[in-house]
């Protein structure tokens, strides 16, 4: 993917804030965003599993995946692309994807995950579970940061009781990755657990994602 094109400048207008242009920006400038376009993906972000992918082999025809804060939909559309089945939820609507069996709910509801199985349907399993899910932040690094692997390990714990044997786990975290507690509980139940920081995350960004392969299910999970 090429970077060297010319950078497009943006003018500060009146009344506009200084985040913003930046944004404005950045957009402009970012091929990531140009590709998307092209590409009719719903945002940059379809990217970060596409190369996550690319390097993993995640993803394979006839799956059944479910997506966790799948809006706008990029990540649906990836799966999409594998011929894979696709259960998706997010707090935000997302325009309806033909291939994507979509529900509009926060995952944090005590609700939620049966919701979920209900979609999977009785007795049936998902070979990858995925979360890019992330709570608003406070700007409070603590407090965000506790918000953040809230979100993640509520993901992981659902994930155990829903994935075939050999299944996956994909999760969005922040500031240095997932505490050490969560980190020994996820090498007990997959043979492989890394983080990963995609080439579409951008640098500045603490983003990177929990990547965790080889579901060992055990009796009881």
């Amino acid at each position: 993917m090429s970077r060297n094109k010319p950078k497009t400048k943006v003018r500060t207008a009146k009344g506009r804030k200084i985040s913003s242009t930046r944004w404005l920006k950045r957009q402009l400038n970012d091929p990531y965003v140009a590709e998307a376009e092209k590409h009719g993906y719903r945002g940059r972000a379809a990217f970060k599993l596409k190369e996550i992918d690319e390097k993993l082999g995640l993803l394979k025809q006839g799956m059944t995946v479910i997506d966790l804060g799948a809006a706008p939909g990029g990540w649906c559309q990836i799966a999409a692309q594998k011929k894979c089945r696709i259960i998706a939820m997010d707090l935000l609507e997302i325009e309806p994807l033909p291939e994507v069996d979509f529900v509009q709910m926060d995952f944090m509801e005590d609700s939620a995950p049966d919701k979920l199985k209900a979609m999977l349907g009785k007795g049936k399993l998902a070979d990858v579970v995925l979360s890019d899910m992330a709570p608003n932040t406070t700007g409070h690094k603590q407090t965000d940061h506790l918000r953040i692997m809230a979100v993640v390990e509520a993901a992981y714990h659902f994930a155990i009781e829903v994935l075939k044997p050999d299944g996956a786990f994909v999760a969005k975290v922040f500031q240095g990755g997932a505490q050490d507690t969560l980190l020994k509980e996820m090498k007990k139940d997959f043979k492989t657990v890394k983080h990963i920081k995609p080439p579409a995350s951008r640098k500045e960004s603490a983003e990177q994602y929990l990547v965790a392969q080889g579901f060992r299910k055990t009796q009881g999970t």
